[in-house]
């Protein structure tokens, strides 16, 4: 699942602070994990207030904290492990209109490596990778609900893939399109592998009612979800 909007906001945020963001910068350039006395130093900043901004920015996710002790000594006498601060594998990305280009890469990538070992059309095997995709987290986000009503699965799954979904009437419309300017210059290829990725979706969460549909129009998405009850 997609890590919450919110979350990435306020990761980034917490840079926003001018010594919190020095601290940040030398601890990630330097090759080895960095303790507190000398960070403090590096910022020209009191000890305290550097230990302040080095756990703020564990408590974000932005550096772990690891013990160590430094003199390379250890069992009895060795003195306590110093707490260091090293770059943690977190990554962190926003953009307004959210977009998700990390997805459609992995599929694409994923696509021409098994293409090129089956032989298989690319666009056929992007197809078929973005339905599994799909249908993946809608299984996932069934079984995390289990009993849940399928209509109140599919939108915060949406939501959290940057669809910006709205319901109209039976169907849903989504206001965003996460692959937007790969969209606009490859409109079939990506369009196509929405399509497939929004009908494992469906199908993943089992949601009988809604089918996904091209509907292409300006300013939203070239999918649309729509009922297929109507008589």
């Amino acid at each position: 699942m997609a890590e919450p909007l919110d979350r990435r906001v306020a990761a980034i945020a917490a840079l926003d602070e001018p010594t919190r963001r020095r601290l940040y910068e030398h601890v990630v350039r330097q090759p080895q994990p960095v303790g507190r006395d000398e960070a403090a130093a590096a910022v020209d900043a009191p000890r305290s207030t550097a230990a302040f901004h080095l756990d703020r920015l564990v408590d974000e996710g932005l550096l772990d904290a690891v013990y160590q002790r430094r003199s390379g000594r250890s069992g009895p006498g060795a003195g306590r492990p110093a707490k260091l601060y090293t770059r943690s594998q977190r990554q962190v990305a926003v953009s307004l209109p959210e977009r998700h280009y990390d997805l459609a890469g992995h599929l694409l990538a994923g696509a021409i490596e098994e293409a090129e070992q089956s032989a298989e059309s690319p666009r056929v095997v992007l197809d078929q990778r973005a339905y599994e995709r799909g249908h993946d987290l809608g299984h996932a986000a069934r079984t995390r609900a289990q009993h849940t009503d399928p209509d109140h699965l599919i939108l915060p799954v949406l939501e959290a893939y940057g669809f910006e979904p709205q319901t109209e009437g039976t169907d849903v419309t989504l206001g965003n399109c996460p692959f937007h300017t790969l969209a606009r210059g490859h409109t079939a290829l990506v369009c196509g592998m929405n399509l497939s990725l929004l009908t494992g979706l469906l199908h993943g969460i089992e949601h009988t009612q809604l089918d996904a549909r091209l509907d292409p129009a300006p300013d939203r998405c070239c999918v649309r979800l729509a009922s297929n009850q109507r008589p």
